[in-house]
């Protein structure tokens, strides 16, 4: 990039943190408070995005591409099912996408590119899950939205600072990945979350 489009790139980066920053903490705040906390002003804002809900959007679709990205490298790796996933596991988890799902699902309408986007991430946490599945890994009764499930969770974890809710997070997600990897437990009690169950909570009204 020559100097113009870096310094672009780097502002909108610095615009995207603070969205982030503003939504996860309060899904109903305005879009001035994103321009306050990146300190830009909002005409700048504007002109990278026609509105709140553009905004959102692009949020949701950076965490898509981050998780698709680690579901990725999953696959692709070379270690056994288990360790392939729990790590995906785990680095899904460090990067906190999940945070934006428990709180900016349902508050927007999502574009075909991320339903899109969505689809795929789904399909390759199915081949992930049923990967540490055949090779007898996982305990009796989990279905992949169990999965889902579990991120949500584990996101929903916050003590402190970042550093504590880490470390906090990893504590509860340790214990988590323990139960998962328990092929002589008995069945779970009742039925998984169905996909209508999971993607309900996108709907836009």
């Amino acid at each position: 990039m020559n100097g113009r489009r870096a310094q672009a790139a780097r502002n909108d980066q610095v615009i995207l943190e603070a969205a982030r920053a503003v939504f996860v903490a309060d899904p109903g705040a305005p879009i001035s408070a994103v321009a306050e906390r990146a300190g830009v002003g909002i005409s700048a804002l504007y002109r990278r995005y026609a509105g709140k809900e553009d905004l959102l959007r692009r949020l949701c679709s950076d965490g898509l591409d981050r998780y698709i990205a680690e579901a990725e490298a999953a696959l692709t790796g070379e270690d056994d099912p288990w360790d392939a996933f729990a790590g995906f596991v785990r680095r899904v988890v460090e990067t906190d996408n999940h945070s934006l799902v428990i709180n900016l699902a349902g508050t927007f309408a999502p574009g075909e590119d991320l339903h899109r986007a969505s689809a795929h991430a789904n399909e390759l946490t199915i081949r992930i899950f049923e990967r540490a599945r055949d090779a007898g890994v996982l305990r009796p009764g989990l279905a992949v939205a169990d999965v889902a499930m579990v991120f949500e969770q584990i996101a929903c974890l916050r003590l402190g600072d970042e550093a504590r809710t880490a470390e906090i997070r990893d504590r509860y997600l340790t214990l988590v990945l323990d139960g998962l990897r328990l092929p002589s437990a008995d069945p779970l009690p009742g039925p998984p979350p169905s996909v209508e169950e999971v993607n309900r909570r996108w709907r836009f009204e």
